[in-house]
């Protein structure tokens, strides 16, 4: 990692920690660049303001995000398997990465935001991994017949994520090995898919 690097990923760590602690508007530069440990023209040099540093913290973010999809599902030989690796991808990506995953659900919705147009077309992307598995399965008589895999791709995204998270405030003690498969019944169930 250069130093650059590692500069940035302090600067992404800190804005991450105190949007999730105080949300994006009652998070400052000063206090980013006071917990990262750097010179508040590090900010300036790399990013044009706030919203410009948390635009390219989303899109690093759910870029890992997508790409963490795709590399587990592609050994899978079948909708079911792969659709199994999604469930666990996403659930341990949020386990993993807990304050940026309460970033991205709590500003994933904001109209308002510069970021909107750039979270949108990466949100399409991880988006479509579970769609393709779910189109997939559903031409291979695996998932029920005639459910729409985009929304479908969509809704059960959004049920892993909210759980996932629901899960870590509320209950952190459960380990996700006893989390896991009650959330993989529901979106199996929600599929028509039968035993997950």
């Amino acid at each position: 990692m250069t130093r650059s690097s590692d500069t940035l990923e302090r600067l992404f760590d800190a804005a991450i920690e105190l949007i999730g602690e105080h949300g994006y508007a009652g998070t400052t530069v000063d206090e980013i660049v006071a917990r990262a440990g750097v010179a508040k023209g590090t900010v300036y040099y790399h990013f044009r303001s706030k919203a410009d540093l948390v635009s390219a913290l989303l899109e690093d973010g759910l870029r890992r995000l997508a790409a963490s999809f795709r590399e587990e599902t592609e050994g899978a030989q079948t909708p079911q398997e792969a659709l199994r690796a999604l469930v666990h991808a996403e659930l341990a990506y949020i386990q993993r990465y807990q304050a940026f995953s309460k970033l991205v659900m709590s500003e994933m919705w904001r109209v308002d935001r510069d970021w909107q147009a750039s979270v949108g077309m990466l949100r399409a992307g991880y988006v479509s991994v579970f769609a393709g598995v779910i189109a997939e399965g559903v031409t291979a008589g695996a998932f029920r017949a005639g459910i729409d895999a985009q929304t479908s791709a969509s809704a059960v995204f959004g049920m892993i994520a909210t759980a996932a998270l629901d899960w870590l405030v509320f209950a952190p003690e459960k380990k996700l090995e006893d989390v896991e498969p009650v959330i993989r019944a529901l979106v199996f169930g929600a599929l028509g898919a039968g035993p997950a």
